[in-house]
C-alpha cells in the first residue's frame, strides 16, 4: 500500500518537472540553479499548500466519527440521488473498459497531485509572486470552504450508493483499495476537490495572467478539468452535483484570495518576514512596541466597529459554535460509572452487566443504561474472571465454577433459581423461559425455574466449542467440524449444518502470502459467533488472519464483511446492524502507532455499508449493538479500561446545548447589527457620491 502511494508521488513529481519546458513563460529558462533557491524564496507559499494536503487526514477522521455518531442524519445523498437518478451510472456503463479504468485510476491520483500541489512550485520557480500569492491562498480557501460541507453535508460516493454502480478506482487492485479506504471516508462527495482545486487555479490564471505568460498552462489545466470531470464520474466516485459544487467553491475562493492577498502577504512575505524575525530576536523591545501599536489600533477599531469588525466577530462566533458542536458529536460515548477493571461485558434490553475486577474480589456490576452513574446491587455467587453470565429482558443468569444463579432484576436481592454446575465454559439465555449451559463440551438446557429441557448438543465423542442463541434458535460449532455452524432449536434435537465460507479474492490472499503469512482455508476455525434471527456473524481464523463472515441461515450464503487481509474480532449482530472490532494493518505489532489499535465498525445489513464508529489511537474491542445504544470496551493512553456506552441518537451535552442556545441568539443579534451597518455604510457612500458629483 505504501509502495502504491510512493509510486504515485514520484510519478507526480516527475511529470511536474517534465512539464516545465512546456508551461514556462516564453522568456524563461529552466536551469538546475533555479531548483536550489526557489523554496527559500517561497517556503511559506509551499507550506500553505502542503499543510492543506496533510490536514485532510485529520478532517477525514473527524468526518468518519461524525458520520457514525450521527447515524446517517447528516447524509444528504438521497437528495442528490433524487435529483440526478442514474445519470452517473450511464457514464460508467457507456464507456467502461479495462484499459480506461486503469488509466483513469492513476490519472485520478497523479494528475490531482500535479495540478494542485506541484503547480505551486511553477510560480515559485519562475518567480511570479503575484500569481503565487493568489493561487496559494485560493487553494487554502477552497479547502476551508469545503470543510462545513464535508462535516455536515455528507454525500456518499456513487459506487457505494447507486444500484449497479461500482467504485472502479477503489477496487482496481487490493493495494489501491486499501490506500483509498485509509485516506477517504467515502462520504466527502460535495464539493469535489478534484474539480475545485484545479478550477480555482484555472480561474486565477484566467483572471490574473494579464500578459499571457501562463497561456499554455491555462490551456493544460482546462483540459485537465474536463478530463477530471469525466474521470470522477466514470470511476464511480462523484456526482454531477459535486462538480457544480466544486466550481462554485472555487469561484468564491478565488474572490476571497484576491481580497486577502495584499494584506496577508504584506505581513507574511518571505522577503520581509525573516527581517521581522531577526528584529524580534535582536531588538525585542522594538518588536514589542510594533506589536503593541498594531494591537491597540485593532482594539480601537473594534471599540467603534464598522460592518467589517462586526462581520469578523460574527464569523468567529459561528466557528466557535460549530467547533463545540462538532467536538460534542464526535465524543458521544460515556463511560459506565463504578467500573474499575472490566474483564467482560454483556448488555441487552436496557441493561449493562459488567464483570469487574475490584482488586480483592471480582463481581458483577449492573447498570440501567438510562442511568450510567448509578449501580444496582444484585445478589450473586462468588465470581471470578472465568465466570460466565448473560442478560435478557429482566432475567440475569450467572455462574461461577460450582454454582449457577438466576435473578430477576426487578427483584435484585432474590435468587429465582440456584443450580450446581461443573466449571461451565459458557452460558447463554436461549429464550424467554430458559438458558443453556456449556459444560465439558456438552450443552444442557434449563428453565429459569431449574427444570431441564431438551435441546441440541454434540454427539458422543465430540464436543461443542461455541454456543450462541437467538429467540429459541441455537447455533453450535463442534470441535470435529470447526468451520461449520450447526443450527437447531430448543425442545428439539435435530441440527442443520451450514459451512461458513471464508474464501477471499485471490489478490487479497497473495498480499498475505507476500508478507510470509499462510492462508490455510482447509483448517479454518470459527473462533466467535453472534446470532440474530436469520443472520449469523462468525470470525474465522484462516491462520494468516481472522475474517468476519456474515451468514444467511436461510439461504446459506456467506459474505466476508471485514477487510480480507486485516484481523477482525468480536462480532455482534442485532437490530439490523453488525458490529465488530478490527485492525487496519496486516501486522499491527510492526506497524506505525496509528495502526496498532483496534477500531469499532458498524455494518448496516439493509445497505450493506460498513462505517467506523471509532477512529483514534485508543484500543477498542468487544462491541455490542442494542436497540438504542452501542457498547464497547476501551483502553486509554494510561492503560485504564472502561466500558463505553453511546446512544444511537446523537445528543448534546448540557453545556453544548446551552452554548448553542446562547449562540443562536448572539448570531441573530450580530447578523442584525451587521446588516444595519452595511445599509448605513452604503447610504453614506451614495450620499458622498451625490455630494461629490454636485
Amino acid at each position: 500500500m505504501d509502495g502504491v502511494y510512493l509510486t504515485w508521488l514520484i510519478s507526480a513529481l516527475a511529470i511536474g518537472v517534465l512539464l516545465m519546458p512546456l508551461i514556462k513563460p516564453p522568456w524563461a529558462n529552466v536551469t538546475t540553479d533555479g531548483f536550489i533557491d526557489f523554496i527559500r524564496r517561497y517556503w511559506l507559499h509551499i507550506a500553505i499548500v502542503l499543510i492543506i494536503y496533510n490536514a485532510k487526514d485529520f478532517l477525514d477522521e473527524v468526518d468518519r466519527i461524525l458520520m457514525a455518531n450521527t447515524d446517517g442524519m447528516l447524509n444528504m445523498t438521497p437528495w442528490i440521488y433524487a435529483i440526478e437518478a442514474d445519470m452517473v451510472l450511464w457514464v460508467q456503463e457507456t464507456f467502461r473498459a479495462d484499459w480506461l479504468t486503469a488509466f483513469m485510476t492513476h490519472f485520478y491520483v497523479v494528475g490531482f497531485m500535479v495540478i494542485c500541489y506541484v503547480s505551486i512550485f511553477y510560480f515559485a520557480y519562475f518567480d511570479d509572486r503575484y500569481m503565487a500569492d493568489r493561487i496559494s491562498l485560493a487553494i487554502f480557501w477552497v479547502y476551508i470552504l469545503a470543510i462545513p460541507f464535508y462535516l455536515f453535508f455528507n454525500v456518499h460516493v456513487t459506487g457505494n450508493y447507486i444500484p449497479g454502480m461500482e467504485t472502479l478506482a477503489y477496487n482496481h487492485t487490493p493495494e489501491i483499495n486499501d490506500w483509498f479506504h485509509r485516506i477517504d471516508p467515502l462520504t466527502n462527495g460535495m464539493p469535489s476537490l478534484h474539480i475545485a482545486f484545479p478550477f480555482a487555479v484555472w480561474l486565477c490564471l484566467l483572471r490574473f495572467d494579464t500578459d499571457g505568460r501562463w497561456t499554455n498552462y491555462r490551456r493544460i489545466i482546462f483540459v485537465f478539468v474536463l478530463m477530471t470531470a469525466f474521470c470522477i464520474l466514470y470511476l464511480g466516485i462523484h456526482w454531477f452535483m459535486d462538480i457544480i459544487g466544486g466550481m462554485i467553491v472555487a469561484a468564491i475562493a478565488v474572490n476571497i484570495a484576491n481580497k486577502l492577498a495584499d494584506p496577508f502577504w504584506k505581513i507574511f512575505d518571505e522577503r520581509t518576514i525573516n527581517a521581522r524575525l531577526a528584529t524580534l530576536l535582536t531588538n525585542p523591545k522594538r518588536a514589542y512596541n510594533v506589536i503593541k501599536s498594531s494591537f491597540s489600533k485593532q482594539v480601537a477599531n473594534f471599540a467603534k466597529p464598522t460592518s467589517k469588525e462586526t462581520g469578523v466577530v460574527l464569523t468567529v462566533v459561528m466557528i466557535v459554535i460549530a467547533g463545540i458542536i462538532t467536538w460534542d458529536l464526535t465524543h458521544q460515548s460515556i463511560p459506565a460509572g463504578g467500573v474499575d477493571a472490566p474483564v467482560g461485558v454483556e448488555a441487552a434490553d436496557g441493561w449493562l452487566i459488567t464483570l469487574d475486577d475490584k482488586g480483592e474480589t471480582v463481581q458483577l456490576v449492573v447498570h440501567d443504561l438510562s442511568d450510567l452513574e448509578s449501580e444496582i446491587e444484585v445478589i450473586q455467587p462468588i465470581m471470578d474472571e472465568n465466570s460466565t453470565y448473560d442478560v435478557r429482558g429482566n432475567m440475569l443468569v450467572m455462574a461461577n465454577q460450582t454454582l449457577a444463579m438466576v435473578v430477576d432484576l426487578a427483584k435484585p436481592f432474590e435468587a429465582k433459581t440456584t443450580k450446581e454446575v461443573q466449571s461451565p465454559s459458557d452460558l447463554t439465555i436461549v429464550s424467554d423461559d430458559c438458558f443453556a449451559l456449556l459444560e465439558d463440551g456438552q450443552a444442557t438446557y434449563w428453565t429459569f425455574e431449574g427444570q431441564e429441557k431438551v435441546g441440541p448438543t454434540s454427539s458422543q465423542g465430540d464436543s461443542i466449542i461455541l454456543l450462541e442463541s437467538s429467540n429459541g434458535q441455537i447455533a453450535l460449532v463442534f470441535a470435529s467440524d470447526p468451520d461449520t455452524v450447526q443450527l437447531g432449536i430448543v425442545d428439539g434435537e435435530g441440527l442443520i449444518s451450514i459451512n461458513v465460507n471464508a474464501s477471499a479474492d485471490p489478490g487479497e490472499d497473495e498480499i498475505l502470502i507476500a508478507q510470509g503469512l499462510n492462508v490455510d482455508l482447509e483448517n479454518a476455525t470459527i473462533t466467535d459467533i453472534s446470532f440474530s434471527e436469520n443472520k449469523l456473524a462468525a470470525t474465522i481464523d484462516v491462520n494468516a488472519t481472522s475474517r468476519l463472515v456474515l451468514l444467511d441461515t436461510i439461504t446459506g450464503d456467506s459474505q466476508i464483511i471485514s477487510d480480507h487481509k486485516f484481523a477482525a474480532y468480536d462480532p455482534h449482530v442485532n437490530y439490523g446492524i453488525l458490529m465488530f472490532s478490527a485492525y487496519t494493518e496486516i501486522d499491527p505489532g510492526n506497524a506505525s502507532e496509528k495502526y496498532t489499535d483496534r477500531e469499532i465498525y458498524i455494518h448496516e445489513l439493509s445497505t450493506n455499508l460498513t462505517k467506523p464508529l471509532t477512529a483514534d489511537d485508543l484500543d477498542q474491542w468487544a462491541p455490542m449493538v442494542l436497540e438504542d445504544y452501542y457498547v464497547y470496551q476501551q483502553m486509554n493512553d494510561n492503560g485504564e479500561i472502561s466500558v463505553e456506552v453511546q446512544a444511537k441518537e446523537p445528543t448534546l451535552q448540557p453545556y453544548s446545548s446551552n452554548i448553542l442556545k446562547f449562540g443562536v441568539v448572539l448570531v441573530i443579534s450580530l447578523a442584525f447589527i451587521y446588516i444595519m451597518q452595511k445599509q448605513r455604510e452604503a447610504n453614506d457612500s451614495n450620499r458622498h457620491g451625490i455630494e461629490h458629483a454636485s
